[in-house]
């Protein structure tokens, strides 16, 4: 007999569990309307009933994504999202004090509305003379950001167009401003110099009236390090920066397959160690401010088409997002001051440009400046309201392509000191086969570059990266090298070294004979031994100017005697200037370096040409110094 009861009751049991399924079911099935999704609640809380029981409510919410998508609405998940969070906020109570709510359709928020009326129609206010509109159109605050680096609050702003809701994140200082709200025209927002105080006006009443219900997040507007990590990788740290470093910021991500990429990655630098010191100068961006290094250089060159040069930078920003053009990776067809902001924004992340043939006037002058962004520090200037803005500061590698070297030869010391110049040859490639690297890239990147950040954060990590910089920085130092030139590649070698033992498995880092050919000798960044041997060609492609010749067309440019051009002082400042050197430094580096004869403490001598006496730079021509110097029959220079 228990038995029998027992068995109805596990009968009855399991028909009830069934009706309700059914019951549950039957109240999803119906078809509702796109209209029903953004305006009503019902699609809604036909899944919010489902939740005591977590597989029933799972199940109800999938099934109603799914209605959902049939009729176009793709915000399912977000929508619900809030509804829940409201209903739980009017279960706490949290909502009685809404007596004016807003009435958006499809609102981010439900918000406290005050003395404004806000439907779909728009935000209208009241005066004493009746009603006035603040906006045509719905617009509402949604979240307060707060920046780590400068404490700056900003707005994000939800508006609806064009039955479209979209977002925009805007200073407060412009936002609560009736001569700054206007620039928002140009985002669709409706304003204009009639409507601002009421839109101001408005969106202060909104921030006042909702503290409780619009969210606080901490915001940054650029990459690298900052209080608490290192962004982006920070969890909850929201972008708040310019929208023009959207598609950078969006491109530092991680996608696609972690081996494919490895794989990849380690192919290319098996083959050749152009590519293994590119890859590794992308790793050190992230060393240099904590090394308490300076920027640099590592600028890829070369005529011929084809040796890889585009697929290895490729290749060092797939460490970090997206290798595409475009994306993370940018062009040279750019104003340095768009360089400088661009630099800034990455701050520790390698800044990475491609063909600086783009850069060249009509005259194939490059108008890029090394020396500024080697600096770390942008200009100082003022904004168009009457303020200054912050000075731009950065400290990160910044790598380069293009078909000519990135300094020309009368470029100052200071920027041939700051760039590791790697010219890429038929026989020297950069990557062999471009085409499949670059297809394996463009799907797959953005791991090891997080990965990379995490260890090297650690302090254990960063102690070590010191003593490897110190070593090989003491090693580098003893070639034929400048200190800046030794501090960037042993930046580039410790940053392998890490990698190597970090990601790549630790089988063959770089070592210091493989980056020092490409390493500048000390007369090489010298300016003025590059100067003296300008002027030394320039004599001697002149001759016939220095020389009693018709052939000279009556332009005279000095004398030679005995081995010694005297040039005219005034065609030595000309051929300095117009070559890029500067003519008082250059004499200041011949006279130290006792290439030019001198008279007392003048740096140059009377002669007499054609009849007349004129005051001269006397550069004995390098054979004639050399036969001089052996016989000892030249005074002291």
């Amino acid at each position: 007999m228990t038995d029998e009861i027992q068995t109805e009751n596990v009968q009855e049991q399991t028909e009830q569990t069934e009706h309700t399924e059914q019951a549950a079911e039957a109240e999803i099935v119906p078809e509702y309307t796109l209209d029903d999704f953004v305006s009503g609640e019902r699609p809604y809380e036909v899944v919010y009933v489902q939740r005591t029981n977590p597989f029933a409510h799972e199940r109800a919410k999938y099934q109603m994504e799914q209605r959902a998508q049939k009729v176009g609405f793709k915000n399912f998940k977000a929508f619900y999202k809030q509804y829940c969070e409201s209903r739980e906020r009017v279960a706490k109570n949290d909502l009685q004090y809404i007596t004016n709510p807003t009435e958006f359709s499809g609102q981010p928020l439900q918000l406290e509305g005050g003395k404004w009326k806000c439907t779909d129609g728009g935000v209208v206010g009241f005066d004493g003379s009746g009603e006035c509109i603040a906006c045509h159109h719905p617009i509402m605050p949604i979240e307060v950001l707060e920046n780590i680096d400068t404490g700056e609050e900003k707005l994000r702003i939800a508006y609806r167009k064009r039955g479209v809701w979209r977002e925009i994140v805007v200073s407060k200082t412009v936002l609560f401003n009736s001569r700054k709200i206007t620039d928002l025209a140009a985002s669709g927002i409706d304003v204009t110099s009639e409507s601002a105080k009421l839109l101001v006006a408005y969106l202060q009443d909104m921030e006042n009236l909702n503290l409780r219900e619009l969210p606080l997040r901490k915001s940054v507007g650029r990459m690298g390090y900052v209080s608490g990590g290192f962004a982006p990788y920070v969890d909850g740290l929201v972008f708040d920066g310019e929208a023009a470093y959207a598609p950078i910021y969006k491109a530092i991500r991680a996608h696609g397959d972690y081996e494919k990429w490895l794989s990849c990655v380690k192919k290319l630098r098996g083959e050749s160690v152009i590519a293994k010191i590119v890859i590794a100068a992308s790793f050190a961006s992230v060393l240099v401010q904590p090394l308490g290094a300076l920027p640099f250089f590592v600028h890829l060159w070369g005529v011929d088409s084809g040796t890889g040069k585009t697929v290895g930078l490729m290749a060092a920003a797939s460490v970090w997002g997206s290798p595409a053009l475009g994306e993370y990776i940018q062009t040279f067809n750019s104003t340095q001051v768009s360089n400088e902001r661009t630099a800034a924004f990455l701050n520790s992340l390698p800044l990475m440009m491609d063909e600086l043939q783009l850069s060249k006037d009509s005259r194939g002058r490059s108008n890029f400046s090394v020396y500024q962004l080697a600096q770390g520090v942008g200009r100082g200037r003022g904004n168009k309201y009457g303020g200054i803005d912050s000075t731009p500061t950065w400290g990160n590698t910044i790598i380069t392509t293009g078909e000519s070297p990135l300094v020309g030869g009368a470029a100052g010391a200071g920027a041939v000191n700051r760039v590791i110049d790697i010219e890429c040859r038929a026989d020297t490639k950069v990557v062999t086969d471009g085409i499949s690297a670059s297809a394996t890239l463009k799907q797959n990147y953005g791991f090891a570059g997080q990965y990379f950040v995490a260890r090297v954060q650690k302090p254990q990590v960063l102690t070590q990266a010191r003593e490897i910089f110190n070593d090989y920085f003491a090693e580098l130092c003893k070639s034929d090298t400048t200190e800046k030139q030794a501090m960037a590649a042993a930046m580039i070698l410790t940053a392998d070294l890490l990698a190597e033992a970090e990601i790549f498995g630790g089988e063959s880092p770089l070592r210091a004979a493989d980056i020092a050919p490409f390493l500048a000798r000390k007369s090489e960044v010298s300016a003025g031994e590059r100067g003296y041997k300008f002027l030394c060609d320039w004599v001697v492609i002149n001759s016939k100017r220095f020389a009693m010749s018709e052939e000279n067309g009556g332009e005279v440019y000095g004398v030679i005697e005995n081995g010694v051009a005297f040039i005219i002082r005034a065609k030595f400042t000309a051929a300095c200037e117009q070559q890029g050197y500067d003519p008082r430094s250059t004499l200041s580096w011949l006279k130290v370096n006792h290439k030019i004869l001198t008279r007392g403490k003048h740096l140059t001598r009377g002669r007499r040409i054609n009849g007349l006496n004129v005051e001269c730079i006397a550069m004995p021509m390098p054979d004639a110094e050399a036969e001089a110097t052996q016989a000892g029959n030249v005074e002291p220079f």
